[in-house]
């Protein structure tokens, strides 16, 4: 959001040649609360800078289950995947943001109903991805026989990516379909009970809690030296203010030796994979400082 494209894909380009391991896109039609600022459609995006990127792993922080139909999304990532050379991570939610599904005109049900159309969408995606001819017979959706070739690159299909916290609705859903589950900014302070009651779920419904990887969204200020670190973590604290952010909870402040350490704390708890919003949006200085420290001597987690 608030990039040009060609910001935006120097930005890509850099990660893809530093050697960062992946890159993450919003799903939304207009930035939540900012509706002035400029942003590009996740999937097309994803899409464009796929074709300019060799080595990154490409996905998105989830895509709104209500924005697509999942045997067309099935379809789109197989896509992408053959397009990516197997580089596609495929995250899906339940869409969270009731303003936008209602200026474009779009339904957004109440949220038993959307949790069970996500239920129900990352069944239908997996026998689309995994079977030649796939049936499914659902309230919300229904495959008849439907065609799916060709096979995804990545076998058996893209890690499916499933975001939220809710315990009631959400991380059963993930126990049931996830191959990863991602913990939002905004459920950072309540990580362990989260991870508690997933792992719980995983075990009343007799899936080994080790088959499902775990990431999790922070803030990452990082400063170069100790001189600039009050001045980066200010400016982390004015663009990700709130709770919802959870930069005070769970946010990642300091230089590359305290990030690295605050990684294998967390990476201590369970958690394998890191997403960062940047202080900075991604400035050079900053992608390439994170390349050069941070990546490599985490690289064995």
């Amino acid at each position: 959001m608030g990039f040009t494209w060609e910001e935006l894909r120097a930005r890509v380009v850099a990660c893809d040649r530093l050697g960062i391991g992946s890159v993450w896109f919003m799903d939304h039609l207009h930035p939540p609360g900012l509706p002035t600022v400029p942003s590009f459609e996740a999937w097309t995006t994803a899409t464009a800078l796929a074709a300019v990127t060799e080595r990154i792993r490409i996905g998105h922080l989830v895509l709104a289950n209500g924005f697509r139909h999942p045997a067309l999304l099935a379809k789109m990532a197989i896509t992408l995947d053959h397009a990516s050379g197997g580089r596609l991570d495929l995250g899906l939610g339940s869409g969270s943001y009731a303003p936008e599904f209602r200026a474009y005109g779009l339904p957004f049900p109440d949220a038993a109903a959307r949790a069970e159309q996500l239920d129900e969408a990352l069944s239908v995606l997996r026998r689309l991805f995994t079977e030649a001819a796939p049936s499914f017979a659902g309230r919300h959706y229904r495959l008849d026989a439907a065609p799916s070739l060709p096979r995804p690159v990545q076998t058996p299909h893209p890690p499916i990516h499933v975001g939220g916290a809710g315990e009631r609705r959400t991380l059963p859903i993930v126990a049931r379909h996830a191959d990863v589950w991602n913990c939002p900014t905004y459920a950072l302070a309540d990580f362990p009970r989260k991870l508690a009651a997933l792992r719980a779920e995983c075990a009343r419904i007799g899936r080994d809690p080790g088959s499902l990887q775990v990431s999790e969204e922070a803030v990452l200020a990082l400063a170069p030296t100790a001189d600039r670190l009050d001045e980066t973590r200010a400016l982390a604290e004015r663009r990700f203010p709130g709770p919802g952010w959870g930069l005070a909870a769970g946010g990642y402040v300091g230089l590359p030796e305290t990030i690295i350490g605050r990684i294998r704390e967390r990476a201590a708890l369970g958690i394998r994979r890191f997403v960062f919003f940047l202080h900075d949006r991604g400035a050079a200085d900053t992608l390439a400082l994170l390349a050069r420290e941070v990546v490599p001597a985490t690289a064995d987690l």
